[in-house]
């Protein structure tokens, strides 16, 4: 058998090929700088070549080693699949599981859902990483993430998903506005409104542009936003409205800023909140036991 790097010089060139410098990289791996050189130095005998070019100033990865960073996830992956297929079988709930969320969405459900699920599962360790959709889903195809809770409509070509419950959006102003006192605002009313909306980055904002657009043909924004925080502080301070999902107003994010919530009638346009995974994963069937428990925590409440 040909002498061959382990998961560690792997690992190490990983990371070295993520933050691009040796001291944060080494850092990252929990080791001294001189390991992680000396782990390289290592790796670069072994299969021959320059995987990094080195100056004073920065690191750059050489062509051959982007081309090996891309085989070093595919075995990482594997190998943590099959750590995976010790802890009690591919699909039971027990071991790790990594799980991007989305910022719309982590922040109002997490709370709710953590201590349910370590009562539930008190063997399984979730590990949550909150991004925008487009990195998580490059994270989630290359391996690096187990499952994904987000928002639909959105392209999973060649991904299992799965529909949690539907989330609706509500017309939320100060209570001096106009709206303040209407029982509900029609949806075909929302285009002539000046409503302050997520920037373009965010699923939320392509959401919330086809329920503007359905009736009128037209959206008018003054503002764009990282967050639904500084939508709700803006409104709160009568700049404007917008429009929150259901999960949003049932974690009570408008209270601290004496806005007023008004039901938006002749709503046809709602977002999905649902799970996506690689159905090849040998996790994929246990995911699918995780959904299922999400999406009857997650039904609406009777009364």
């Amino acid at each position: 058998m040909k002498p061959a790097p382990n998961l560690r010089h792997l690992g190490y060139l990983l990371a070295l090929a993520e933050h691009l410098n040796f001291s944060r990289a080494a850092g990252a791996c929990s080791v001294t700088q001189s390991t992680l050189s000396a782990g390289i130095r290592e790796l670069e005998t072994l299969i021959g070549g320059q995987r990094a070019e080195r100056t004073k100033r920065q690191v750059m990865l050489t062509p051959l080693g982007r081309l090996v960073c891309d085989k070093a996830r595919m075995m990482l992956q594997l190998s943590d699949e099959l750590v995976d297929l010790g802890h009690g079988g591919p699909g039971m709930l027990t071991g790790r599981l990594e799980i991007g969320v989305i910022p719309t969405v982590g922040p109002f459900l997490l709370p709710r859902l953590m201590p349910a699920l370590r009562q539930r599962y008190p063997e399984l360790e979730l590990g949550w990483r909150e991004d925008k959709t487009a990195p998580l889903m490059e994270r989630l195809r290359a391996g690096q993430l187990d499952a994904l809770l987000m928002a639909f409509p959105h392209a999973v070509s060649g991904l299992e998903t799965m529909d949690l419950f539907e989330d609706v959006y509500h017309f939320v102003c100060h209570a001096d506005h106009p709206l303040a006192t209407a029982e509900t605002v029609d949806v075909k009313d929302l285009p002539q409104l000046d409503l302050l909306l997520l920037e373009k980055e965010h699923c939320l904002h392509a959401h919330a542009i086809p329920l503007l657009t359905a009736a009128a043909g037209g959206a008018r924004s003054s503002f764009s936003a990282t967050s639904l925080h500084t939508l709700v502080a803006m409104v709160g301070e009568g700049q404007g409205a917008t429009l929150l999902p259901t999960i949003a107003i049932e974690a009570g994010l408008h209270e601290a800023h004496s806005s007023v919530v008004v039901p938006i009638a002749g709503q046809t346009q709602a977002r999905q909140i649902g799970l996506v995974w690689r159905g090849q994963s040998p996790r994929a069937s246990a995911i699918r036991e995780l959904g299922l428990y999400l999406r009857d925590q997650l039904k609406p409440k009777q009364g």
